[in-house]
């Protein structure tokens, strides 16, 4: 049955009185995620589930306010965890190029890194001190004096014993010579030749066994030497020792409870001890040098340091880190380098973490977008995530570039919740085609893109505006600017009977409001600032819409809204431009003939239609045979066109407008022009809802006013889409005060009766239409031309 809808269908006003309050200021500020009861628990299951693989991705449109969303609900949910563990890399002496990671309690790493600089400050003042003491200098004398004395007496018996021989022992250049004498005076190599062979035998019998002797002496020198030096080195050892002993004793006791800690500083002594000379050494630069920069001088002490890359210590909770920039280094870390004489350096104390570090032992949140943008950063992630470990890897060693000598860090254990934010389709692609993401990403957290309109939900909804007040400091919302905000929130759901939950655009329409209530000094945002807020964001973004319209006005674009024509009526399409969309009436006519053709899409011979409208245009010539000649085929030729259209045309929502052309076409029937339609059909003939359907009512009224109302001007619509209507107030009024009109329908009979003023015909028992019925003179029509054929 055709309705004609009445004004309160067209817009489901809310009443400022039955919100209860006066102002936003009133509501208690959200503080949990609304209108998304399926995405809530699929949250709180995915974040209580500790076992591999059940990371979280976030799905729903752009700009619903996911990300605020998220970043409130974990916020909270960390607050009441356990604060994790800090990480530090240190020295590894056995292997400079692996660094040891520790794991400490929270606010140590930082502790520890306090205390061993000022140990290896007190080292650096303590040592030279202890080595410049006269404890010191005399037990060092003590020991080379010894040494001399001993030497010395090993010399003077090897002299004695080569007088007894007849020689004598003399130090040269070429080491020590054994000479030998006769009268007590040393012979020359002429006077020594000159001897008789006899003698020059003789002595060269006692040199040899000197020459044993004075090997023998020899080697015990030089291991009184080596004793010695041992003996200095245990010295120093001890120096050091005391210097260092008693200091890191003290730490030790300060962390006995941390093994990693008391090992690290047992290494740290034992590498001083045997590095003693770095320390007693003066840093003074000589005379006519440059002094040693500051930060050259401390070099050598840097393999000391404790690098902290995670600190809690300031940390209430369990950490979340939101990385909107995830690039490898920001995700993974880096090994940073400096250059030094020309050439690159590092060391441990140059790991820096990264967003996983940060966040490990809590929750991640990574927009999927810029994380598969990102060059290594989305197959690193599920490497780590399986693995689940940090390494810190040179970017380009993951493509096999040759690079500098750098650092292998010691993987740190990763216990970490990833929450990935995106919209769905990416979701199914990866789930699709990556083996990897179903594995690592099993919780879906779906966000729906409105919730039923329940007083309830209209609390909840306001509460997000109050916080949004709060957050911003906006200028609270006066109950009619609430109740104008409620209704606009219906407007973007496009449902009467559910509010939107694009908090994002909300809280847009929020921000202007405030702006214009600031333009008029007011302390309130009201229903005309709402208004306002809505007016302006639509001037800005309409000016194709009204120059379509303007070329409509002039009979550039021919659209008649007044009279009746054969074959030809005012279709509805929406056009999109991304940030406003609008109505927009379109002729569509239709030419019948004899023919084989059937029914013949212009736009489709042309490629100008798309797979969805195509599929409307085919169900109609399967009506057309099940209504009318169910007995045989039918054969005609009926050429159906887009007037003055000349982009690609798509969707099945013309499809009941291109079957009443047709019908029209038909049965020579006129067609009404001051009705638009708009409405898909299925083969049996019933009318099925569509989406835009407020912005075609708008569009044609629009075009309708700016030609002049007559009274008889409206759309058809279907049935099932008057729930749908959140009717501008301007649309609403002129309705009211029958200039417009909307009517519903439900079948394509009611549809042609409507159109052209003539009853549609039910077929009677006879298997006929009655006389003077469109449905007879279609179906006379179509077995002429069958007939002919």
């Amino acid at each position: 049955m055709i309705q004609k809808l009445k004004p309160e269908q067209l817009r489901r006003i809310v009443d400022p009185a039955s919100l209860g309050v006066d102002t936003t200021e009133c509501i208690e500020p959200s503080t949990t995620i609304i209108g998304q009861n399926r995405a809530v628990r699929a949250l709180q299951f995915g974040l209580g589930i500790r076992q591999v693989g059940y990371h979280i991705y976030v799905a729903g449109p752009p700009g619903m306010g996911k990300m605020s969303a998220i970043r409130n609900f974990l916020d909270q949910l960390a607050r009441s965890q356990e604060t994790p563990p800090d990480w530090c890399y240190i020295n590894n002496f056995d292997d400079p190029y692996q660094p040891k990671a520790i794991r400490l309690p929270p606010g140590v790493g930082r502790q520890l890194q306090h205390d061993v600089k000022t140990l290896i400050e007190q080292v650096r003042r303590g040592i030279p001190k202890t080595f410049e003491s006269e404890e010191y200098s005399a037990k060092r004398d003590a020991i080379i004096k010894a040494l001399e004395q001993q030497r010395e007496a090993l010399f003077q018996e090897l002299n004695e014993k080569a007088t007894q021989a007849g020689f004598t022992i003399q130090a040269t250049q070429m080491g020590i010579a054994i000479i030998p004498v006769l009268g007590g005076r040393p012979l020359t190599d002429a006077e020594f030749q000159a001897l008789p062979p006899a003698a020059r035998e003789d002595f060269q019998r006692r040199r040899e066994t000197i020459q044993e002797q004075l090997k023998a002496t020899m080697k015990q020198g030089r291991a009184l030497e080596r004793q010695t030096q041992e003996q200095l080195a245990e010295l120093d050892r001890q120096a050091a020792m005391y210097a260092v002993g008693e200091s890191i004793d003290d730490l030790i006791e300060k962390y006995e409870g941390q093994p990693d800690i008391t090992a690290y500083l047992n290494a740290v002594r034992q590498d001083i001890v045997q590095n003693i000379d770095l320390f007693r050494t003066g840093q003074t630069a000589e005379e006519g040098q440059q002094p040693t920069p500051a930060w050259q001088r401390g070099l050598p002490f840097r393999k000391y340091e404790v690098n902290v890359i995670v600190d809690h210590s300031k940390k209430d909770g369990a950490p979340l880190v939101v990385l909107l920039n995830p690039i490898y280094n920001n995700l993974f870390g880096r090994i940073e380098k400096e250059s030094q004489y020309g050439a690159l350096y590092t060391d441990f104390t140059m790991v820096k973490a990264g967003a996983l570090h940060q966040a490990n032992g809590g929750y991640l949140v990574i927009p999927i977008e810029d994380l598969l943008s990102a060059p290594f950063s989305w197959q690193s992630l599920k490497r780590a995530l399986r693995s689940r470990q940090i390494e810190i890897e040179e970017p380009g060693e993951l493509i096999g570039y040759v690079t500098a000598k750098t650092l292998r860090p010691q993987p740190i254990p990763l216990d970490i919740k990833v929450i990935l934010i995106g919209p769905p389709r990416l979701y199914y692609l990866l789930h699709a085609y990556d083996s990897d993401f179903p594995e690592l990403f099993r919780v879906k957290a779906d966000f729906d893109t409105s919730m039923p309109r329940t007083d309830e939900n209209a609390r909840d909804f306001l509460s997000v505006v109050c916080r949004l007040c709060a957050n911003e400091n906006l200028n609270h919302l006066d109950s009619g600017a609430m109740a104008r905000l409620l209704e606009h929130a219906s407007r973007l759901a496009d449902d009467q009977e559910k509010l939107s939950t694009h908090f994002g655009a909300i809280a847009n329409v929020v921000r202007e409001a405030h702006y214009w209530s600031q333009q008029t000094n007011s302390s309130q945002i009201t229903a005309e600032h709402i208004r306002r807020a809505l007016d302006e964001k639509v001037f800005r973004s309409n000016l194709v819409q009204q120059r379509i319209q303007e070329m409509i006005t002039q009979g550039t674009i021919l659209i008649d809204t007044t009279g009746a024509r054969v074959g030809q009526v005012n279709g509805l399409s929406v056009i999109d431009l991304g940030d406003y969309q609008f109505g927009e009436p379109g002729r569509i006519t239709v030419s019948v003939g004899p023919g084989h053709e059937g029914i013949v899409d212009i736009e489709r011979e042309v490629a100008l239609s798309g797979p969805i409208h195509s599929k409307g245009v085919l169900i109609l010539q399967g009506y057309l045979r099940q209504k009318y000649l169910p007995e045989r085929s039918i054969s005609l030729s009926a050429r159906l066109v887009f007037e003055q259209s000349y982009t690609i045309v798509d969707g099945d929502s013309a499809s009941s407008t291109e079957m009443y052309a047709i019908l029209s076409a038909l049965s020579q029937y006129p067609l009404k022009q001051s009705i638009a339609v708009t409405g898909s059909v299925d083969q049996l003939g019933r009318v099925q809802a569509i989406g835009g359907v407020n912005a075609k009512i708008e569009g044609f009224f629009d075009v309708c006013k700016s030609m002049g109302l007559t009274g008889e001007q409206g759309v058809m619509i279907p049935a099932s889409n008057v729930r749908d209507l959140m009717l501008r107030e301007d649309v609403v009024e002129a309705v009211g005060n029958g200039q417009f009109h909307i009517w519903a329908v439900e079948t394509i009979d009611e549809g042609i009766e409507l159109l052209t003023g003539v009853p549609a015909g039910e077929r009677l028992s006879n298997g006929r239409f009655p006389e003077g019925t469109v449905n007879a003179r279609v179906e006379q029509r179509l077995r002429e031309l069958a007939n002919a054929r």
